[in-house]
C-alpha cells in the first residue's frame, strides 16, 4: 500500500481499542505496522463471546488491520 507514510516503520505495542486506532491509520497511510503482541495475545483477540475464527474476534479485526503481528515475550 502506498501513501505518505510509505517507507515508514511502525512497531505497534499497544493494546485493546486506542492504541491499534491510531496505528492503524497510520498504516492506512501507508507505514508498514508491524504489531507486538504478548504470548496470549492482544486482550481485543477474545473480547467478544461466540467468536467464528479463534483468536480473531470481530473486535480485533477492524482495529488490526493492514498490520503485520508477531508474537514475543519480552
Amino acid at each position: 500500500m502506498s501513501g505518505p507514510l510509505d517507507g515508514v516503520r511502525v512497531v505497534d505495542l499497544t493494546t485493546i481499542v486506542i492504541g491499534p486506532i491510531c496505528s492503524r491509520t497510520l498504516a492506512a497511510y501507508g507505514a508498514d505496522v508491524i504489531k507486538v503482541e504478548a504470548p496470549g495475545g492482544d486482550l481485543l483477540r477474545t473480547m467478544a463471546e461466540g467468536n467464528r475464527n479463534p483468536g480473531m474476534s470481530g473486535k480485533f479485526i477492524p482495529f488490526n488491520r493492514n498490520k503485520q503481528t508477531i508474537g514475543l515475550d519480552i
